[in-house]
């Protein structure tokens, strides 16, 4: 029986992940080849951003074909061997379903635009008419308008890129459509889903202007959101036994978060949200240079575990995926303490009440790539706010300063796997360029180092699946205040947990308020001993678990 509570998820963007055949792409056979390796930092389930055929406007999330696999990749023979190899080493595969849009290369939107006769295809899409604008001004999620013209007065709805239009979930045929994807998967042995902005699919009943917002608001978590996710589990993943599920929940409340993962609800296990990455936005504008605020970062990441544990709810834990920037550079210090932010940031997101998320090169610290020239960046989105910031008057230094720091592809560059040419990524040229530190931030090098990042990502790890406290124990926040550490309690039973995180380079001292932990067992450090005299004294990024032995006495 799989309990997703006990599971760490390894995120596997498999453009990037390692390449088999020469060609600059990462490959299905690529991942086979480091699946010892997989196993070795000791997950059970890796997730894999879309493999199916895909135009790759969106790297792969604007799908052309949901029952197939990308020749980029390999074919079908090549998943069906993953998924045995996976088998055997204890491992389960998540596959991530797009369901808020499809690619417009998809062959029902090449049906709905150009078969007059047959309009069952074009409900499968959101099209409104409108004779002197745009239906409504609403902002897509990389910039520009929602809609796109087909023809004089017709459009129809993007939330993303234009080339990602919309899918009609108010249209039944559509929604057994997805269904029947569904069902084509599970037979297959797939028992694992990531549904990718799952929770905006319902869309509203009348498509107004936002005079004070991008549009987001109406179509956020609409109004059929857990009709539709119910009738998702009831018709697929809910008639079989060991599945776990997962959902992206963009802009997302504590409130729905609950619904979507209570199992009462019968919805999906749990959901991603991303406030606490957001608190680098200036103003909410993520293309802005701004430090971190920590004390919101704090606050939102306890709101998120209180809530969610008092509704009975389940977070996904994270700090990265294919989104967003490498956290050690983003909330670490990825030069002088890189190592020691890097495991202080790891400690700080497992041992909270959830199931953490590792993406790919996190578990080895690896850091943004700081490129320095727009011709360096493939993601879309960067080369559309790209174009859009240089038309507000920012100079080509102050864009690739925020590019550096806000671009999705500073978590895509490949995984940096020795120090040979291309990082051992691939004997051809790499889709993007690897990162400059390749030769000395590396596999080969983590796995040589007791010391590294990688073992302390493997501990972690192993003290989930031993510890029932780290999987189901209640969480409490302490210090809530503290401008510098984020500190936290975990409780099960007669047993607890201290957490202590430094979040910065300056040292820092506590005084008695945790002195019934320190006679406790350190579970996991990322020094080699705890400076605790008088008073506690934590050093740059410093970070500890300790198990109390004193279990009568509650802070």
């Amino acid at each position: 029986m799989i309990d997703f509570r006990k599971l760490t998820v390894y995120q596997i963007y498999p453009k990037s992940f390692k390449d088999s055949d020469g060609d600059g792409l990462g490959d299905l056979q690529g991942i086979i080849e480091k699946l010892d390796y997989i196993e070795e930092l000791g997950v059970n389930c890796i997730w894999l951003t879309p493999i199916y055929p895909s135009p790759q406007k969106d790297n792969g999330y604007d799908v052309a074909d949901y029952t197939a696999i990308d020749p980029r990749y390999g074919t079908m023979d090549d998943f069906d061997h993953l998924v045995t190899q996976c088998k055997k080493r204890d491992i389960i595969i998540m596959l991530d379903m797009v369901f808020n849009h499809t690619s417009d290369q998809h062959p029902w939107f090449q049906k709905a635009i150009t078969d007059k006769k047959n309009k069952d295809y074009k409900n499968y899409y959101i099209f409104k008419v409108s004779d002197s604008e745009e239906p409504t001004n609403w902002i897509s999620k990389f910039g520009g308008s929602t809609w796109e013209k087909i023809n004089e007065n017709e459009y129809y709805l993007h939330l993303f890129d234009k080339t990602q239009p919309d899918l009609n979930w108010e249209n039944p045929q559509l929604r057994q459509e997805i269904y029947n994807i569904m069902e084509f998967w599970l037979k297959k042995g797939i028992r694992s889903f990531r549904f990718d902005v799952i929770n905006l699919i319902s869309k509203p009943e009348i498509y107004v202007d936002d005079h004070i917002g991008d549009g987001r608001r109406f179509y956020t978590d609409g109004p059929k959101i857990h009709e539709y996710l119910k009738e998702l589990h009831k018709n697929t993943f809910g008639k079989y036994e060991n599945t776990v599920t997962v959902g992206e929940m963009s802009s997302t409340t504590i409130d729905n978060c609950i619904k979507y993962s209570n199992p009462e609800e019968k919805e999906l296990d749990m959901t991603f949200s991303f406030h606490h990455l957001k608190v680098d936005y200036e103003n909410g504008d993520k293309w802005s240079d701004m430090a971190f605020d920590f004390l919101q970062l704090k606050k939102i990441l306890i709101d998120w575990q209180i809530g969610m544990e008092q509704g009975g709810g389940h977070n996904a834990l994270f700090w990265c995926n294919h989104d967003q920037p490498r956290i050690v550079s983003r909330f670490g210090n990825d030069i002088v303490y890189r190592v020691e932010s890097a495991k202080m940031l790891a400690t700080a997101m497992h041992m909270l009440k959830g199931t953490p998320y590792v993406y790919q090169g996190e578990e080895i610290g690896m850091t943004n790539p700081n490129f320095t020239s727009i011709d360096r960046y493939r993601d879309v989105e960067s080369i559309n706010y790209y174009a859009i910031l240089k038309q507000q008057g920012k100079s080509d230094e102050e864009i690739l300063k925020i590019l550096r720091t806000k671009s999705r592809d500073n978590s895509r560059t490949p995984v940096q796997w020795n120090s040979t040419k291309n990082s051992g990524f691939t004997t051809g040229t790499p889709w993007i360029d690897t990162a400059d530190n390749y030769t000395h931030i590396n596999v080969v090098q983590a796995l040589e180092d007791e010391n590294s990042v990688f073992y302390h990502y493997k501990k972690l790890i192993k003290l989930r699946k031993d510890m029932d406290i780290i999987s189901y124990g209640r969480f409490e926040p302490i210090l809530e205040n503290h401008n510098q550490i984020f500190a936290y309690l975990r409780k099960h039973k007669n047993e607890e947990l201290l957490v202590v995180n430094n979040f910065y380079k300056k040292d820092v001292e506590l005084d008695t308020l945790l002195d019934t932990f320190k006679e406790g067992e350190i579970i996991i450090s990322n020094y080699d001993n705890v400076l605790w005299k008088n008073t506690l004294k934590l050093r740059p990024y410093e970070s500890f678990v300790i198990k109390s032995r004193n279990r009568n006495t509650v802070i």
